[in-house]
């Protein structure tokens, strides 16, 4: 395997471990909210939870690390995340358990955010897209191998052992980092007081507002995908798994569309990832009661949102020139602002009595507001290579 290969998939290892506890959380809540003795909707606050701890995180630890090796970076990243799932996996209560899941969220920006500049570098140039579109593979490929197995051991062994698996997970990526990155040492001009100049850019938080409205829509969904499978599709509780995995093969094949698609255009790509999100949530929202529908729909989920948050990152990169491990944090920091809402507007909305496919209407508000956001960007941002 070549050096920059092998590198891209130390890379795409720490997107398996960070996704695989992400996205479990999803099909783990029956049994959190079982073993602590709260509602489902209630347990949705670990969701949240650490959807907040990415917001924070993202642009903080990205801004106060600017002169940092990024390798060395990557790798202290890494450490923390793998400590706060095992800390997790200890938690005596749901106030603790929620800590415990924002402690985790805080470097999972900065690490993709970092990660897309590496793999960037060591891809070479003219095939950033497709670099970023590896490293997010990792996080697709949580969804076929890493969350259903840690949902099939929440069912068998419980949650609890879930976490200490991602955490031996989180420990094999830092060792593979240590291992096969390469030393990238920041540039010359980087400083703290750049990386927050940075931030003094109005077209990049209006595409950063537009991604956190927007990516709510898929989220507001698929976190509580569990009740939406077996209650009103009417599967077993043992079929989620599988669901979640064929989430999980849509999730790797978008990476692999958006990539290229992003290389030839970032903002056709997002466009079409914002159109095609609400088109899928409508297909739910209106056919979902049936089982084979519910799962086509599923799996096309995985498909267009992956094609929308490549495109995104991108298009926020794009945005920063002088700050690009910022701007690509923040797409982390967009998509878990849309995670933390979405969870908690379906959540209100499955409290409320309104039924399990209520979300999928929630969704497409969401999706289409983030959308017209977006649009409304472009005239702001003529003078920025697309």
């Amino acid at each position: 395997m070549k050096p920059g290969s092998i590198a891209l998939f130390s890379l795409a290892l720490g997107g398996l471990c960070i996704g695989t506890t992400e996205f479990a959380a999803m099909g783990l809540l029956p049994f959190i909210a079982s073993g602590l003795g709260v509602t489902i909707p209630a347990a949705g606050h670990i969701i949240t939870a650490y959807a907040l701890g990415v917001v924070v995180g993202a642009p903080l630890l990205t801004v106060l690390a600017a002169r940092w090796d990024r390798k060395v970076l990557l790798m202290i990243l890494m450490a923390f995340y793998t400590v706060s799932n095992v800390v997790s996996a200890f938690a005596p209560s749901l106030g603790a358990l929620v800590l415990g899941r924002f402690l985790a969220g805080l470097p999972h920006g900065a690490f993709f955010g970092v990660g897309a500049v590496m793999g960037a570098h060591v891809a070479g140039p003219g095939r950033r897209g497709r670099a970023v579109s590896v490293m997010m593979a990792g996080l697709t490929i949580a969804n076929v191998v890493g969350v259903p197995a840690i949902t099939w051991a929440g069912l068998a062994l419980g949650w609890r052992l879930s976490y200490i698996g991602v955490g031996l997970l989180g420990l094999a990526s830092v060792v593979a980092v240590g291992k096969w990155i390469p030393r990238l040492p920041v540039h010359s001009e980087a400083s703290v007081s750049r990386e927050f100049a940075a931030l003094a850019n109005g077209p990049l938080w209006l595409v950063f507002a537009s991604g956190a409205v927007g990516f709510g829509g898929m989220f507001a969904v698929y976190s509580y995908v569990s009740p939406l499978l077996t209650e009103t599709a009417g599967l077993s509780i043992k079929a989620v798994p599988l669901v979640l995995a064929l989430f999980g093969v849509g999730m790797t094949i978008g990476a692999l569309v958006g990539g290229r698609v992003s290389d030839r255009s970032v903002v056709g790509a997002v466009l079409l990832g914002f159109a095609l999100t609400a088109l899928i949530l409508l297909w739910l929202g209106l056919t979902a009661s049936r089982a084979w529908s519910a799962v086509i729909g599923i799996f096309a989920l995985g498909v267009v949102t992956q094609i929308l948050a490549i495109a995104f990152q991108s298009r926020l990169m794009d945005l920063s020139p002088s700050a690009p491990s910022l701007g690509a944090a923040l797409c982390h920091s967009g998509l878990n602002i849309g995670n933390g809402a979405g969870a908690w507007l379906g959540g209100l909305v499955l409290a409320s009595g309104a039924g399990n496919l209520a979300p999928s209407w929630v969704g497409i508000g969401l999706t289409l507001a983030g959308g017209l956001l977006f649009l409304t960007t472009l005239g702001r941002a003529r003078r920025v290579s697309t």
